[in-house]
């Protein structure tokens, strides 16, 4: 017992706590858990990024702006920015909200509203590209009528990046993939092996990617509610008519009053309850137009049907690269069962050198 008492802890190192104050110190400085890798201090500023934005005439700024202005902005959940934060390693998504439409396609991170492209700068070249590609596109058509609505043509753009630099990987691939197999079935040694294994991990990353894009175009054109949601002109204007129909209906109704007032001693209660019945059928009107039920279901089919349009064409694009995957993989394993069959009546080393390489 004497001895237990007497036994001391080792010393701690001085970094640790500095100048006897107890504190735990992680990074030297005195702030606690800052020192950890990947987190950051909070402070003015948190979250700031640069940002470019796109106006619908083509021109184009650089802007620091921070999480809380763009959801106040684009009246967007702060779960949807965490989509476009470079930090973040998130699967191709696009979103529709209500005033706004996300997008993470690849190395295209942007949100696009009825009249603006807000881009997550970078210096990548499919982002340089959309900017420069889009702002020529604006003011090369700005006084030509077109059939797409901007947000569209802001979406079309970012799908047509995405779904092209994915297909060059791939036909990159198969160029080199293609060779090192045709060498790996006629000469079996462990550099060949090597470099299919490498290859055939990049096919794996790259099929996952292509894959997501994908799955992400076929479940919005499965979805009628989804596209609907994305048509944000639409839904802009319908909001500024109604805002416009609101206040020249009290308008009229303020004249009437005075009107009413200055010609017949009409009762107040009777003259009040008429102009409260009037408001809340107008009310009931706005509110159904808001709804779309005013809108007839022609219209938004034919409206639905033209998004749906766009997508299936880029649909088409990458499921034809995603084929070309699967055909890569089928002569992957056309190859491996090739080897199998010349190793069976060979001595174990070279079964069991086969064996490694499968992992």
């Amino acid at each position: 017992m004497e001895e237990s008492r007497g036994r001391r802890l080792p010393d701690l190192p001085e970094l640790a706590f500095p100048n006897n104050t107890g504190k735990l110190n992680l990074d030297g400085c005195g702030n606690g858990v800052s020192g950890l890798p990947g987190l950051k201090k909070r402070g003015h500023g948190h979250g700031s990024r640069s940002w470019i934005k796109i106006d619908q005439n083509g021109h184009s700024k650089i802007l620091e702006l921070d999480k809380a202005t763009i959801i106040r902005h684009c009246s967007l959940p702060a779960r949807d920015l965490r989509l476009l934060d470079p930090l973040f390693i998130y699967p191709s998504t696009i979103l529709g909200r209500e005033k706004a439409i996300v997008v993470s396609l690849e190395k295209i991170r942007c949100i696009i509203t009825a009249d603006e492209v807000i881009l997550m700068n970078s210096l990548d070249g499919c982002v340089v590209q959309y900017e420069s590609e889009f702002c020529k596109r604006l003011q090369t058509n700005k006084d030509q009528a077109e059939d797409l609505p901007f947000e569209f043509r802001a979406l079309e753009l970012a799908l047509e990046l995405a779904c092209m630099s994915l297909d060059a990987q791939v036909q990159e691939l198969e160029m080199e993939i293609y060779p090192v197999l045709d060498e790996l079935a006629s000469s079996i040694n462990t550099l060949n092996l090597e470099c299919v294994r490498r290859l055939k991990g990049h096919l794996l990353t790259l099929t996952q990617r292509v894959q997501k894009v994908h799955d992400e175009i076929e479940h919005l054109m499965d979805d009628d509610g989804d596209m609907a949601e994305m048509y944000l002109t639409e839904k802009k204007e319908s909001a500024e008519a109604c805002a416009l129909g609101d206040l020249y209906f009290q308008n009229n109704i303020s004249g009437e009053i005075r009107v009413v007032s200055k010609s017949a001693p009409v009762s107040p209660v009777r003259s009040m309850s008429g102009v409260l019945q009037l408001q809340r059928t107008f009310s009931n009107v706005v509110t159904s137009s808001k709804h779309g039920s005013l809108t007839s279901p022609s219209t938004n089919e034919e409206n639905v049907h033209q998004l749906e349009m766009l997508l299936e064409a880029y649909f088409v694009a990458i499921d034809n690269t995603l084929s070309k995957l699967f055909s890569l993989k089928e002569y992957i394993d056309d190859t491996e069962d090739l080897i199998n069959i010349k190793l069976q009546p060979l001595w174990p080393p070279y079964s069991l050198q086969w064996q490694e390489y499968l992992g």
